[in-house]
């Protein structure tokens, strides 16, 4: 791990008066998982959709490298660097995942809106589909309907796509909600795979998750860091412990 790649500075973001994040700082070292946590309504999915454009900060300034992200629309970040999955799936039924990524693949280059003249235009990608595929363990589906698949799968198709853009840092958001232990274990080796050569962010409320994965935690509470450090050392800080459960005095 190196200096911060990616980092926010008293990033802030108001509705109507109430600050969903408010003055957060936020450096995130390059080669890391770092994990954001928190109780439910704490901000992270804010904090998450400030990071990637899909929200405008109110203050702040939010840096990839030198690169000045603020205010950049969603798209511009993603080609800068930046790219994100969704806590929900959004993919689309009838299309297969390899079509899914051929056409990723091809909006990230000058193809994007023309992908429909020729089929051997995405032809071209076809062999990088392959690679993400067997990247995500998806090859034995290559040719389902998303539809169809299992929720697991569907996911790990979402972290494909977000591949596709061969980002620098890559943010999950939720990225093991509403599975089961068997596609939870798989999901976490899975993240372990994908992390080399590149950082990941994730938002996360399985502490066994965040355990295995991150080398570093920042716990929100309402909008702001409570905490930040090793999951080790944090687990047992009296404020973290109090924001949980209500308690400080609780015991682990």
């Amino acid at each position: 791990m190196d200096g911060p790649v990616l980092r926010a500075q008293g990033l802030a973001k108001e509705f109507r008066g109430f600050r969903a994040v408010d003055g957060v700082d936020l450096d995130v070292a390059e080669g890391s998982v770092h994990a954001l946590v928190g109780p439910n309504g704490a901000g992270k999915t804010t904090l998450f959709n400030l990071l990637t454009g899909f929200l405008k900060p109110s203050a702040g300034r939010i840096l990839l490298g030198d690169r000045d992200l603020t205010g950049r629309r969603p798209e511009q970040v993603a080609r800068l660097g930046v790219a994100r999955s969704f806590q929900i799936t959004s993919l689309f039924p009838q299309l297969t995942p390899r079509e899914h990524l051929e056409l990723a693949l091809a909006g990230a280059t000058r193809l994007t809106w023309r992908f429909w003249r020729s089929d051997r235009l995405l032809g071209r990608y076809a062999g990088r589909a392959a690679e993400l595929l067997d990247q995500v363990g998806l090859t034995a589906h290559a040719a389902t309907p998303a539809g169809t698949l299992a929720y697991g799968h569907k996911r790990a198709l979402e972290l494909a796509l977000a591949l596709a853009l061969d980002p620098r840092v890559l943010l999950l958001d939720e990225p093991t909600a509403g599975m089961g232990a068997e596609d939870i274990d798989r999901t976490v080796e899975l993240v372990r795979k994908v992390r080399a050569g590149r950082t990941v962010v994730m938002v996360e409320h399985n502490m066994s998750v965040v355990s295995s994965l991150a080398d570093r935690v920042t716990v929100l509470q309402s909008g702001k860091v409570l905490v930040e450090g090793p999951y080790a050392e944090i687990r047992h800080d009296p404020r973290v412990i109090s924001a949980y459960l209500g308690d400080p005095h609780a015991e682990d």
